[in-house]
């Protein structure tokens, strides 16, 4: 019988013995695959470890998130605060300016505005300026030409500030500063000569359909004739400056005293007392001759530093 040799190890390897398996084992063998902690139940409190969070707003929960009550509670009452919201604001809005009067003066269409445009430079062959009413009711621009407007004299003045800036353009003078000067200065020009004329009004007592729209609208036409004459010195110098300054002057005083005649000096009540009944008119005659000659200077003011 051979025996190893000293120093060297046996070359057949002593084989393992398999655990028995009849007996029980005291611990689980966990070193081949442990159970995951999912499985095992530590996180099936509220969250999902392969996907979302349980319950919560997934790809798979927005229907639900829609029907849960509380949300859609919130959702309605936060509609209703908007519409509290917006109530308010046009509630505080109406108490200054009435919306639905505002819709009136610009309700316009296109043969409306040629008509007004070709009566305010060319007056003259016009017969009838009354403004028609419907039931106690003025008619809509679109459906009389007489009626006054806020749509034409806002394009207007948009277009004069264009006009005055392409001019100042040409002229090598134009700069953010002096364009703003030149808008502001004219839009305080209108708002001055319409509050005169409502203190004129109040102080002569004088009780008319006339309203603080109205007085803008008589008041912003002057921007019509300020756009032909700005043009035409810009085309033909100085001669054709004033030549059409001229023109659209006299258009316009003319126009004014025959839209406010039909609104001022037919609208005075009979004064008890004669020497009243008498000085009233002709004061109402002088607040509306004033109103008119008072727009040619203005038209010089605005546009004179336009043309050289």
């Amino acid at each position: 019988m051979d025996f190893p040799r000293h120093g060297q190890r046996a070359t057949k390897s002593r084989a393992r013995a398999a655990p028995p398996t009849g007996d029980p084992l005291l611990f689980d063998d966990t070193s081949s695959a442990s159970p995951s902690m999912a499985n095992q139940g530590y996180y099936n409190s509220g969250y999902n470890m392969t996907g979302g969070p349980a319950g919560g707003p997934g790809p798979g929960n927005v229907n639900d998130l829609f029907a849960d009550p509380m949300a859609n509670a919130a959702m309605m009452y936060g509609s209703s605060l908007a519409n509290q919201g917006k109530d308010m604001v046009n509630k505080e809005l109406s108490r200054f300016v009435s919306v639905n009067k505002l819709k009136y003066f610009f309700a316009v269409d296109t043969k409306y505005v040629l008509k007004k445009l070709m009566l305010l430079m060319f007056p003259y062959t016009h017969q009838d300026w009354e403004v028609r009413y419907h039931r106690d009711t003025p008619l809509t621009p679109r459906h009389d030409v007489n009626a006054p407007d806020l749509y034409i004299p806002t394009m207007a003045f948009i277009t004069y500030i264009l006009l005055a800036g392409m001019a100042l353009g040409i002229q090598k003078r134009f700069s953010p500063e002096v364009l703003g000067l030149c808008a502001s200065t004219a839009l305080v020009w209108v708002i001055i000569e319409v509050l005169v004329m409502l203190l004129s009004l109040y102080l002569l007592t004088v009780h008319s359909d006339l309203s603080t729209f109205d007085l803008l609208a008589y008041s912003g036409y002057k921007y019509v004739g300020m756009i032909f004459t700005v043009l035409a010195g810009l085309l033909f110098g100085s001669d054709g400056y004033f030549v059409v300054l001229a023109w659209s002057s006299c258009a316009l005083m003319f126009f004014i005293v025959r839209s406010l005649k039909m609104k001022i000096l037919s609208s005075y009540s009979a004064d008890p007392m004669g020497a009243g009944a008498a000085t009233k008119p002709r004061l109402r005659l002088y607040i509306t001759v004033a109103s008119a000659a008072f727009q040619p200077i203005i038209i010089y003011w605005l546009t004179s530093h336009l043309v050289r």
